[in-house]
Protein backbone atom coordinates (compact mmCIF):
# COMPACT_ATOMS: atom_id res chain seq x y z
CA UNK A 1 0.00 0.00 0.00
CA UNK A 2 2.89 2.34 0.73
CA UNK A 3 3.96 2.06 -2.92
CA UNK A 4 0.55 3.41 -3.91
CA UNK A 5 1.07 6.51 -1.76
CA UNK A 6 4.61 6.93 -3.10
CA UNK A 7 3.21 6.76 -6.64
CA UNK A 8 0.75 9.50 -5.72
CA UNK A 9 3.58 11.65 -4.38
CA UNK A 10 5.57 11.08 -7.59
CA UNK A 11 2.66 12.14 -9.81
CA UNK A 12 2.04 15.18 -7.60
CA UNK A 13 5.70 16.20 -7.86
CA UNK A 14 5.52 15.89 -11.66
CA UNK A 15 2.36 18.07 -11.75
CA UNK A 16 4.07 20.59 -9.48
CA UNK A 17 7.03 20.76 -11.87
CA UNK A 18 4.69 21.41 -14.81
CA UNK A 19 2.93 24.17 -12.91
CA UNK A 20 6.00 26.03 -11.67
CA UNK A 21 7.69 25.80 -15.09
CA UNK A 22 4.68 27.29 -16.88
CA UNK A 23 5.42 30.79 -18.21
CA UNK A 24 3.76 33.17 -17.76
CA UNK A 25 1.82 32.17 -14.68
CA UNK A 26 -1.59 33.50 -13.76
CA UNK A 27 -2.73 33.94 -10.16
CA UNK A 28 -4.79 30.76 -10.44
CA UNK A 29 -1.68 28.87 -11.65
CA UNK A 30 0.19 29.97 -8.53
CA UNK A 31 -2.71 28.95 -6.31
CA UNK A 32 -2.84 25.50 -7.91
CA UNK A 33 0.94 25.16 -7.56
CA UNK A 34 0.77 26.04 -3.85
CA UNK A 35 -2.12 23.63 -3.37
CA UNK A 36 -0.24 20.84 -5.12
CA UNK A 37 2.78 21.49 -2.89
CA UNK A 38 0.48 21.23 0.12
CA UNK A 39 -0.82 17.88 -1.16
CA UNK A 40 2.75 16.63 -1.66
CA UNK A 41 3.68 17.56 1.92
CA UNK A 42 0.48 16.04 3.31
CA UNK A 43 0.91 12.75 1.41
CA UNK A 44 4.58 12.61 2.41
CA UNK A 45 3.80 13.07 6.10
CA UNK A 46 0.99 10.53 6.02
CA UNK A 47 3.19 7.97 4.28
CA UNK A 48 5.81 8.42 7.00
CA UNK A 49 3.09 7.84 9.59
CA UNK A 50 1.66 4.85 7.68
CA UNK A 51 5.04 3.10 7.42
CA UNK A 52 6.09 4.01 10.96
CA UNK A 53 9.04 6.03 9.72
CA UNK A 54 7.56 9.17 11.28
CA UNK A 55 8.98 8.09 14.62
CA UNK A 56 12.47 8.25 13.13
CA UNK A 57 11.95 11.98 12.50
CA UNK A 58 10.06 13.11 15.64
CA UNK A 59 10.62 16.81 14.83
CA UNK A 60 7.97 16.40 12.10
CA UNK A 61 5.34 15.08 14.50
CA UNK A 62 2.27 17.34 14.65
CA UNK A 63 2.92 19.22 11.40
CA UNK A 64 0.18 17.32 9.59
CA UNK A 65 -2.73 18.14 11.91
CA UNK A 66 -3.79 21.57 10.53
CA UNK A 67 -3.22 20.65 6.87
CA UNK A 68 -6.76 19.29 6.22
CA UNK A 69 -8.09 22.76 7.04
CA UNK A 70 -6.20 24.20 4.07
CA UNK A 71 -7.38 21.97 1.21
CA UNK A 72 -10.89 23.38 1.17
CA UNK A 73 -9.48 26.90 1.34
CA UNK A 74 -7.27 26.37 -1.72
CA UNK A 75 -10.18 24.83 -3.63
CA UNK A 76 -12.21 27.95 -2.80
CA UNK A 77 -9.33 30.23 -3.81
CA UNK A 78 -8.85 28.44 -7.12
CA UNK A 79 -12.54 28.46 -8.05
CA UNK A 80 -12.87 32.12 -7.03
CA UNK A 81 -9.95 33.31 -9.16
CA UNK A 82 -10.74 31.21 -12.24
CA UNK A 83 -14.42 32.18 -12.33
CA UNK A 84 -13.83 35.81 -11.36
CA UNK A 85 -16.05 35.63 -8.28
CA UNK A 86 -13.78 37.43 -5.86
CA UNK A 87 -14.74 39.73 -2.98
CA UNK A 88 -14.15 43.40 -3.66
CA UNK A 89 -11.73 43.49 -0.72
CA UNK A 90 -9.33 40.66 -1.51
CA UNK A 91 -7.58 40.92 1.84
CA UNK A 92 -10.65 39.17 3.27
CA UNK A 93 -9.40 36.03 1.53
CA UNK A 94 -6.60 35.81 4.11
CA UNK A 95 -9.17 35.24 6.85
CA UNK A 96 -9.84 31.79 5.43
CA UNK A 97 -6.33 30.79 6.55
CA UNK A 98 -7.08 31.78 10.15
CA UNK A 99 -8.39 28.39 11.44
CA UNK A 100 -5.24 26.58 10.28
CA UNK A 101 -3.12 29.39 11.73
CA UNK A 102 -4.88 29.10 15.09
CA UNK A 103 -4.33 25.36 15.12
CA UNK A 104 -0.63 25.76 14.37
CA UNK A 105 -0.47 28.37 17.11
CA UNK A 106 -1.96 25.92 19.59
CA UNK A 107 0.46 23.17 18.52
CA UNK A 108 3.38 25.55 18.93
CA UNK A 109 3.50 24.46 22.55
CA UNK A 110 3.95 20.87 21.42
CA UNK A 111 6.67 21.90 18.97
CA UNK A 112 8.76 24.04 21.32
CA UNK A 113 8.30 22.34 24.70
CA UNK A 114 11.47 20.64 25.87
CA UNK A 115 9.94 17.21 25.32
CA UNK A 116 12.27 14.43 24.40
CA UNK A 117 11.73 12.57 21.17
CA UNK A 118 10.51 9.58 23.17
CA UNK A 119 7.91 11.74 24.96
CA UNK A 120 6.52 13.11 21.69
CA UNK A 121 6.40 9.62 20.23
CA UNK A 122 4.61 8.39 23.36
CA UNK A 123 1.91 11.03 22.87
CA UNK A 124 1.35 9.74 19.33
CA UNK A 125 1.40 6.08 20.28
CA UNK A 126 -1.16 6.79 23.00
CA UNK A 127 -3.54 8.28 20.43
CA UNK A 128 -2.91 11.89 21.39
CA UNK A 129 -2.97 11.51 25.17
CA UNK A 130 -3.27 14.95 26.74
CA UNK A 131 -4.66 16.40 23.52
CA UNK A 132 -8.12 14.80 23.57
CA UNK A 133 -9.97 18.12 23.34
CA UNK A 134 -7.70 19.24 20.54
CA UNK A 135 -8.45 16.08 18.55
CA UNK A 136 -12.20 16.49 19.08
CA UNK A 137 -12.20 20.14 17.99
CA UNK A 138 -9.98 19.27 15.04
CA UNK A 139 -12.39 16.53 13.93
CA UNK A 140 -15.38 18.88 13.85
CA UNK A 141 -13.39 21.77 12.35
CA UNK A 142 -11.98 19.65 9.53
CA UNK A 143 -15.38 18.09 8.75
CA UNK A 144 -17.27 21.38 8.73
CA UNK A 145 -14.52 23.15 6.77
CA UNK A 146 -14.26 20.47 4.10
CA UNK A 147 -17.99 20.12 3.51
CA UNK A 148 -18.59 23.90 3.57
CA UNK A 149 -15.89 24.74 1.04
CA UNK A 150 -17.00 22.00 -1.36
CA UNK A 151 -20.60 23.27 -1.19
CA UNK A 152 -19.56 26.91 -1.64
CA UNK A 153 -17.32 26.00 -4.58
CA UNK A 154 -20.12 23.97 -6.20
CA UNK A 155 -22.51 26.93 -5.84
CA UNK A 156 -19.94 29.24 -7.41
CA UNK A 157 -19.53 26.86 -10.35
CA UNK A 158 -23.30 26.71 -10.85
CA UNK A 159 -23.43 30.51 -10.81
CA UNK A 160 -20.61 30.58 -13.34
CA UNK A 161 -22.42 28.15 -15.68
CA UNK A 162 -25.46 30.42 -15.66
CA UNK A 163 -23.40 33.56 -16.21
CA UNK A 164 -21.34 32.29 -19.16
CA UNK A 165 -24.49 31.36 -21.06
CA UNK A 166 -25.41 35.02 -21.03
CA UNK A 167 -21.99 36.07 -22.33
CA UNK A 168 -20.58 33.44 -24.70
CA UNK A 169 -21.93 31.62 -27.72
CA UNK A 170 -19.32 28.84 -27.52
CA UNK A 171 -19.04 27.26 -24.09
CA UNK A 172 -16.20 24.86 -24.89
CA UNK A 173 -13.52 27.51 -24.46
CA UNK A 174 -14.94 28.73 -21.15
CA UNK A 175 -16.07 25.37 -19.84
CA UNK A 176 -14.87 24.62 -16.33
CA UNK A 177 -15.29 20.86 -16.35
CA UNK A 178 -11.76 20.84 -14.95
CA UNK A 179 -12.99 22.72 -11.87
CA UNK A 180 -15.98 20.45 -11.54
CA UNK A 181 -13.61 17.49 -11.39
CA UNK A 182 -11.58 19.19 -8.67
CA UNK A 183 -14.65 20.20 -6.67
CA UNK A 184 -16.49 16.90 -6.82
CA UNK A 185 -13.22 15.01 -6.35
CA UNK A 186 -12.69 16.92 -3.12
CA UNK A 187 -16.28 16.17 -2.19
CA UNK A 188 -15.57 12.47 -2.69
CA UNK A 189 -12.56 12.64 -0.35
CA UNK A 190 -14.59 14.28 2.40
CA UNK A 191 -17.34 11.70 1.86
CA UNK A 192 -14.80 8.93 2.44
CA UNK A 193 -13.68 10.68 5.60
CA UNK A 194 -17.23 11.11 6.90
CA UNK A 195 -18.37 7.56 6.10
CA UNK A 196 -15.34 5.51 7.06
CA UNK A 197 -13.04 7.76 9.14
CA UNK A 198 -10.00 5.69 8.21
CA UNK A 199 -6.94 7.63 7.12
CA UNK A 200 -5.51 5.01 4.72
CA UNK A 201 -8.78 4.97 2.75
CA UNK A 202 -9.07 8.76 2.83
CA UNK A 203 -5.51 9.26 1.59
CA UNK A 204 -6.07 6.61 -1.06
CA UNK A 205 -8.82 8.95 -2.25
CA UNK A 206 -6.27 11.79 -2.23
CA UNK A 207 -3.94 9.75 -4.46
CA UNK A 208 -6.78 9.05 -6.90
CA UNK A 209 -7.56 12.78 -6.79
CA UNK A 210 -3.97 13.55 -7.80
CA UNK A 211 -4.17 11.05 -10.65
CA UNK A 212 -7.36 12.75 -11.86
CA UNK A 213 -5.68 16.16 -11.78
CA UNK A 214 -2.80 14.79 -13.82
CA UNK A 215 -5.01 12.97 -16.34
CA UNK A 216 -7.54 15.71 -16.99
CA UNK A 217 -4.95 18.46 -16.69
CA UNK A 218 -2.86 16.95 -19.47
CA UNK A 219 -5.95 16.08 -21.51
CA UNK A 220 -7.26 19.62 -21.34
CA UNK A 221 -3.94 21.03 -22.45
CA UNK A 222 -3.56 24.64 -21.44
CA UNK A 223 -3.83 24.04 -17.70
CA UNK A 224 -0.18 22.96 -17.71
CA UNK A 225 0.89 24.28 -21.13
CA UNK A 226 3.06 27.32 -21.72
CA UNK A 227 1.26 30.37 -23.03
CA UNK A 228 2.97 30.18 -26.40
CA UNK A 229 1.81 26.61 -26.89
CA UNK A 230 -1.78 27.48 -27.65
CA UNK A 231 -3.93 24.66 -29.01
CA UNK A 232 -5.12 24.92 -32.58
CA UNK A 233 -8.66 24.45 -33.83
CA UNK A 234 -10.42 21.51 -32.25
CA UNK A 235 -10.24 18.36 -34.30
CA UNK A 236 -13.43 16.50 -35.17
CA UNK A 237 -12.51 13.76 -32.71
CA UNK A 238 -11.75 16.13 -29.87
CA UNK A 239 -14.63 15.94 -27.43
CA UNK A 240 -12.89 17.37 -24.37
CA UNK A 241 -13.54 20.78 -22.94
CA UNK A 242 -10.76 23.30 -22.55
CA UNK A 243 -10.38 25.42 -19.47
CA UNK A 244 -10.77 29.07 -20.25
CA UNK A 245 -8.64 31.86 -18.94
CA UNK A 246 -9.56 33.63 -15.75
CA UNK A 247 -12.78 35.47 -16.34
CA UNK A 248 -13.56 39.02 -15.23
CA UNK A 249 -15.88 39.64 -12.34
CA UNK A 250 -19.36 38.59 -13.42
CA UNK A 251 -21.19 39.06 -10.14
CA UNK A 252 -22.75 42.35 -11.22
CA UNK A 253 -24.20 40.79 -14.37
CA UNK A 254 -25.69 37.78 -12.62
CA UNK A 255 -27.10 40.02 -9.91
CA UNK A 256 -28.87 42.13 -12.52
CA UNK A 257 -30.37 39.05 -14.11
CA UNK A 258 -31.73 37.96 -10.77
CA UNK A 259 -33.29 41.35 -10.23
CA UNK A 260 -34.94 41.03 -13.66
CA UNK A 261 -33.26 44.23 -14.84
CA UNK A 262 -35.48 46.45 -12.69
CA UNK A 263 -32.75 49.09 -12.47
CA UNK A 264 -31.31 48.84 -15.96
CA UNK A 265 -32.81 52.15 -17.17
CA UNK A 266 -33.59 50.69 -20.61
CA UNK A 267 -36.97 52.01 -21.82
CA UNK A 268 -39.38 49.76 -23.70
CA UNK A 269 -39.14 51.73 -26.94
CA UNK A 270 -35.35 51.62 -26.80
CA UNK A 271 -35.50 47.88 -26.09
CA UNK A 272 -37.74 47.37 -29.14
CA UNK A 273 -35.33 49.29 -31.37
CA UNK A 274 -32.36 47.36 -30.01
CA UNK A 275 -34.15 44.07 -30.56
CA UNK A 276 -34.94 44.94 -34.17
CA UNK A 277 -31.34 46.01 -34.80
CA UNK A 278 -30.09 42.81 -33.20
CA UNK A 279 -32.25 40.56 -35.39
CA UNK A 280 -31.23 42.46 -38.51
CA UNK A 281 -27.56 42.09 -37.60
CA UNK A 282 -27.88 38.36 -37.04
CA UNK A 283 -29.89 37.73 -40.22
CA UNK A 284 -28.14 40.08 -42.64
CA UNK A 285 -24.54 40.01 -41.37
CA UNK A 286 -24.68 36.38 -40.14
CA UNK A 287 -22.53 37.16 -37.13
CA UNK A 288 -23.39 33.77 -35.68
CA UNK A 289 -20.76 32.34 -38.04
CA UNK A 290 -18.07 33.78 -35.72
CA UNK A 291 -17.38 30.78 -33.50
CA UNK A 292 -16.10 32.77 -30.54
CA UNK A 293 -18.82 35.44 -30.71
CA UNK A 294 -19.45 36.98 -27.28
CA UNK A 295 -22.06 39.37 -26.02
CA UNK A 296 -19.37 42.05 -25.77
CA UNK A 297 -18.59 41.63 -29.50
CA UNK A 298 -22.25 41.97 -30.42
CA UNK A 299 -22.85 44.89 -28.05
CA UNK A 300 -19.87 46.69 -29.56
CA UNK A 301 -21.31 46.28 -33.08
CA UNK A 302 -24.63 47.66 -31.86
CA UNK A 303 -23.08 50.43 -29.77
CA UNK A 304 -24.87 49.46 -26.54
CA UNK A 305 -23.93 48.23 -23.09
CA UNK A 306 -23.66 44.40 -22.86
CA UNK A 307 -26.08 44.37 -19.93
CA UNK A 308 -28.75 46.11 -22.03
CA UNK A 309 -28.23 43.65 -24.86
CA UNK A 310 -28.45 40.74 -22.45
CA UNK A 311 -31.69 42.19 -21.07
CA UNK A 312 -33.23 42.43 -24.55
CA UNK A 313 -32.25 38.85 -25.44
CA UNK A 314 -33.55 37.49 -22.14
CA UNK A 315 -36.83 39.40 -22.24
CA UNK A 316 -37.66 39.56 -25.96
CA UNK A 317 -36.31 36.18 -27.03
CA UNK A 318 -36.79 34.31 -23.74
CA UNK A 319 -33.31 32.88 -24.21
CA UNK A 320 -29.84 33.39 -22.85
CA UNK A 321 -27.12 34.63 -25.22
CA UNK A 322 -25.70 31.16 -25.83
CA UNK A 323 -29.06 29.66 -26.85
CA UNK A 324 -29.96 32.76 -28.89
CA UNK A 325 -26.84 32.63 -31.08
CA UNK A 326 -26.91 28.86 -31.45
CA UNK A 327 -30.53 28.99 -32.57
CA UNK A 328 -29.35 30.89 -35.65
CA UNK A 329 -26.48 28.43 -36.15
CA UNK A 330 -28.87 25.47 -36.08
CA UNK A 331 -31.26 27.17 -38.50
CA UNK A 332 -28.36 27.93 -40.86
CA UNK A 333 -27.21 24.31 -40.63
CA UNK A 334 -30.69 23.06 -41.50
CA UNK A 335 -30.85 25.34 -44.52
CA UNK A 336 -27.43 24.31 -45.76
CA UNK A 337 -27.94 20.59 -45.27
CA UNK A 338 -31.07 20.76 -47.43
CA UNK A 339 -29.23 22.44 -50.32
CA UNK A 340 -28.13 19.97 -52.98
CA UNK A 341 -24.88 21.85 -53.58
CA UNK A 342 -23.78 21.00 -50.02
CA UNK A 343 -24.36 17.25 -50.21
CA UNK A 344 -20.68 16.72 -51.01
CA UNK A 345 -19.68 18.13 -47.61
CA UNK A 346 -19.69 16.36 -44.26
CA UNK A 347 -22.11 17.36 -41.53
CA UNK A 348 -19.23 18.59 -39.42
CA UNK A 349 -17.76 20.83 -42.11
CA UNK A 350 -21.17 22.46 -42.60
CA UNK A 351 -21.48 22.87 -38.83
CA UNK A 352 -18.11 24.65 -38.74
CA UNK A 353 -19.30 27.01 -41.49
CA UNK A 354 -22.32 27.83 -39.36
CA UNK A 355 -20.18 28.89 -36.40
CA UNK A 356 -19.66 25.76 -34.32
CA UNK A 357 -16.13 25.16 -33.10
CA UNK A 358 -16.17 21.46 -32.21
CA UNK A 359 -18.05 18.25 -32.86
CA UNK A 360 -19.06 17.91 -29.22
CA UNK A 361 -20.60 21.37 -28.95
CA UNK A 362 -22.42 20.96 -32.28
CA UNK A 363 -23.92 17.61 -31.30
CA UNK A 364 -24.88 18.84 -27.86
CA UNK A 365 -26.56 22.03 -29.06
CA UNK A 366 -28.35 20.32 -31.97
CA UNK A 367 -29.78 17.61 -29.71
CA UNK A 368 -30.87 20.17 -27.09
CA UNK A 369 -32.66 22.38 -29.63
CA UNK A 370 -34.19 19.76 -31.94
CA UNK A 371 -34.48 16.60 -29.85
CA UNK A 372 -32.55 14.75 -32.57
CA UNK A 373 -28.93 14.08 -33.38
CA UNK A 374 -27.63 15.62 -36.64
CA UNK A 375 -27.51 12.14 -38.20
CA UNK A 376 -31.12 11.43 -37.24
CA UNK A 377 -32.18 14.76 -38.70
CA UNK A 378 -30.44 14.17 -42.04
CA UNK A 379 -31.82 10.63 -42.17
CA UNK A 380 -35.34 12.00 -41.76
CA UNK A 381 -34.68 14.39 -44.65
CA UNK A 382 -33.62 11.49 -46.86
CA UNK A 383 -36.83 9.60 -46.06
CA UNK A 384 -38.93 12.67 -46.90
CA UNK A 385 -37.23 12.98 -50.27
CA UNK A 386 -37.96 9.38 -51.26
Amino acid sequence: MSLFFIAGIGVAVFIEFLLISKKPQSVSDRILALWMFLIIVHLFLFNLYYTGDMYDVPFLLGLEHPLPLLHGVFLFYYVSFVTGQLPRNRTILLLHLLPAGIMYGYLLVFFILPLTADQKIAVYRAGGAGYEWFNLVKLYAVTISGVAYVIVSAVMLRRHRIAVRDRFSDLDKVSLRWLEILTYGMGGIWLLLLLFRTEPLTFSGVVVFVFLIGFFGVRQGNIFAHANARPGPASPKDESDVQGTELPDMQSETAEHRKKYTKSGLRDDAADDLHAALIALMVEDELYQKSDLSIHDLASRLGVHPNHLSQVINQREQKNFHDFVNFYRIQAFKRQIKARKNQQFTLLSIAYDCGFSSKSSFNRVFKNQTGQTPSQFTASLSRDQI
